[in-house]
């Protein structure tokens, strides 16, 4: 047998899709690939029993084609169960593009993905993440129609961040009142790691309920324009997790939870925007629950993103967006209350409820 000669960790080598962890019995992974534009790109569609897979495009410049495929994977999987949870009639997908999104990044190359999201009728419906603007979305809806958060001005949603950051803020807040008993932020000492767009908003909410609000970000530019616009601190340390804090709020790439990093935790409460927060989902939100620590799951609270491009295929205006939005703090808390009754994780009282929506749905489609 192949595995009596070969190492656990050369598997993946050998089964590069089937064989990588985090493979979960994904229907689909497209490898698109363009000489001329130089697109290297990976769609992965992981679910579509409850509907077409919609999430985001990704562009990043990743180390390897392992670290784009596992990334690819990992987020698509992530999107079926953020659909699920949140009611939406829409299955999991997600796409990586290899490159730096500020150097790399053409319109012809936008329009060449587009051709390939185009090439799946349907299956997989885009839309914008790391390293994308709307008016990227705006260059791949020239080729194709299966594309949401396009343009306002174009008939669409617009840019999902702020309404992203504020199902977090919801997500956080219920966290909050589970926690501590209040789901009042002033005076609570938040750290957001990681201020993009999603950041920014979510330390606008923070700043404007009274938080003390920490930033950190590996761009200084950045850290400096949004202390000057919201007067919060600039985190000056090197070891975020030992800082002594209410809530911890990652808000830029996943596992950040992870070996090196859990056993430091001071935080109260993790609740962020980021996708795969914990590195490995059963142990590490175990060590959390053992921790005291109160996990808001990622794929819940940052669901407003996925509520405000379905908006667009729905045809529901800005204040049914809003109030599916704010649901966000009625189901985090129904999840936290589920863990703590049947003594399981949040994340596993979270994939639960995801989960037995979607075999329902298998039933009810094989009836």
């Amino acid at each position: 047998m192949v595995s009596d000669i070969i190492s656990a960790k050369d598997l993946h080598k050998v089964n590069p899709v089937f064989g990588q962890l985090s493979f979960d019995n994904h229907e689909q992974v497209v490898f698109c690939n363009d000489k001329d534009t130089g697109l290297k790109a990976i769609i992965g569609i992981h679910n579509t029993v409850l509907g077409p897979a919609l999430g985001g495009t990704r562009m990043w410049q990743y180390a390897n084609e392992w670290e784009a495929l596992n990334d690819v994977l990992r987020l698509s999987r992530g999107m079926t169960y953020k659909s699920a949870i949140t009611g939406l009639n829409l299955g999991g997908g997600k796409a990586v593009i290899i490159g730096d999104a500020k150097t790399q990044k053409t319109p012809e190359l936008m329009k060449k993905f587009g051709e390939f999201v185009h090439s799946l009728s349907g299956r997989y419906i885009t839309a914008e993440d790391v390293g994308m603007e709307t008016a990227d979305m705006d260059l791949v809806r020239e080729v194709t129609p299966y594309v949401t958060g396009i343009s306002e001005s174009k008939g669409g949603a617009g840019n999902p961040s702020p309404i992203t950051a504020y199902g977090v803020f919801m997500g956080m807040k219920a966290a909050a009142k589970y926690k501590f008993g209040s789901d009042i932020l002033e005076d609570k000492t938040i750290f957001v790691q990681g201020i993009g767009h999603v950041g920014e908003s979510l330390v606008e909410h923070l700043v404007d309920e009274g938080a003390n609000v920490f930033i950190a970000d590996i761009n200084q530019e950045r850290l400096e324009e949004v202390r000057s616009k919201y007067g919060v601190t600039i985190y000056g340390g090197s070891d975020i997790y030992s800082e002594s804090m209410d809530i911890y709020a990652p808000c830029a790439l996943g596992a950040t939870i992870n070996d090196d990093t859990i056993n430091k935790l001071q935080a109260k409460v993790i609740a962020g925007a980021a996708n795969n927060q914990l590195a490995t989902e059963e142990k590490h939100g175990k060590i959390l629950q053992e921790k005291g620590i109160v996990y808001a799951p990622d794929f819940l609270i940052n669901a407003g993103g996925i509520i405000n491009v379905y908006a667009e295929l729905e045809g529901y205006d800005k204040k049914e967006i809003m109030r599916k939005t704010e649901n966000i703090y009625n189901t985090t808390l129904e999840i936290l209350d589920s863990a703590e009754k049947n003594n399981i994780t949040t994340n596993h009282a979270a994939l639960n409820i995801a989960q037995n929506r979607i075999e329902e749905r298998k039933k009810e489609n094989s009836n």
